[in-house]
């Protein structure tokens, strides 16, 4: 058996119409024969098995789960959304329970070190819902590192500006470079004589310009579909994505499909792959 994103987009598209009956989108009956761990509630909610000596299909995307009683997509309380993750960072800072549950899959964890990272949304607007399996660089415009680092630096500024105090350039460097992990904020500090520790946490929000449920932004991501929404860097990229869709899909489970470039406000072009979520009878 071949495991991949487009597998895992397969066997929601054959279970569609459930979306629109569970109340929570982890109450989803998920293929469990694709996936090396199921974790509700912390990063990854799902982790797709490797595959071995497989040139098109390596396998071992990482998804969290996003649901919303709206058109907003939830703010993402665990980690900053990206585009890749190091899997040796993540069973490192999350519980040993992922790390056994793929080692009980028969994976080599270590064998694909980089992770694609996938974000399974659904959002809800009235009687109209949108479902959504989208590559995280389509919220990864900025590196997290980044990311945190220019805004710890807002901080800094608003601080300084705040208590009238001089800070030179160089001193302010280094602070901005040492506080821009965020295994920095996610650890629990704990304080002598402290009855509590405390721990600091990074939420993220997205903006209009990244709300891929938006209907004013992405008009395209229509009412009522259900659609899987991979990079589109050059046409080479294009080539290897329809590759792995034609693989996967065969012409008769095509024909209801619009493929189709989306256009990012602020992050180049998605391939996306769209489908009604009710079934033609």
């Amino acid at each position: 058996m071949t495991y991949s994103i487009y597998h895992f987009f397969k066997s929601l598209v054959e279970k569609r119409q459930v979306f629109s009956n569970i109340e929570k989108l982890e109450d989803f009956p998920f293929d469990d024969s694709m996936l090396a761990c199921k974790n509700a509630g912390q990063f990854p909610d799902l982790a797709i098995r490797l595959n071995t000596d497989n040139s098109l299909f390596s396998g071992g995307e990482l998804i969290e789960l996003k649901d919303s009683r709206s058109y907003a997509v939830s703010s993402f309380n665990s980690t900053i959304p990206t585009g890749k993750k190091d899997i040796e960072k993540v069973i490192k800072t999350v519980n040993s329970s992922i790390k056994k549950q793929m080692e009980d899959a028969g994976n080599n964890i270590l064998s694909l070190q980089y992770r694609d990272v996938y974000y399974l949304i659904r959002g809800k607007q009235k009687n109209n819902t949108k479902i959504v399996l989208v590559h995280g660089s389509f919220f990864e415009t900025v590196k997290s590192n980044e990311l945190i680092s220019q805004s710890f630096e807002k901080v800094l500024d608003e601080t300084v500006l705040k208590y009238n105090v001089q800070l030179d350039n160089d001193t302010k460097s280094i602070l901005i470079d040492m506080f821009s992990e965020q295994e920095s904020f996610s650890k629990v500090r704990n304080i002598y004589k402290a009855s509590v520790k405390l721990r600091f946490r990074i939420m993220t929000e997205v903006k209009a310009e990244g709300n891929i449920l938006n209907k004013k932004q992405y008009p395209e991501i229509e009412d009522d579909t259900i659609s899987l929404i991979v990079p589109l860097h050059d046409e080479a990229e294009k080539e290897i994505n329809m590759q792995r869709f034609h693989a996967v899909f065969d012409k008769k489970a095509l024909k209801p499909f619009k493929i189709f470039a989306l256009k990012h406000h602020l992050n180049g072009y998605f391939l996306v792959f769209q489908t009604r979520l009710q079934i033609k009878k």
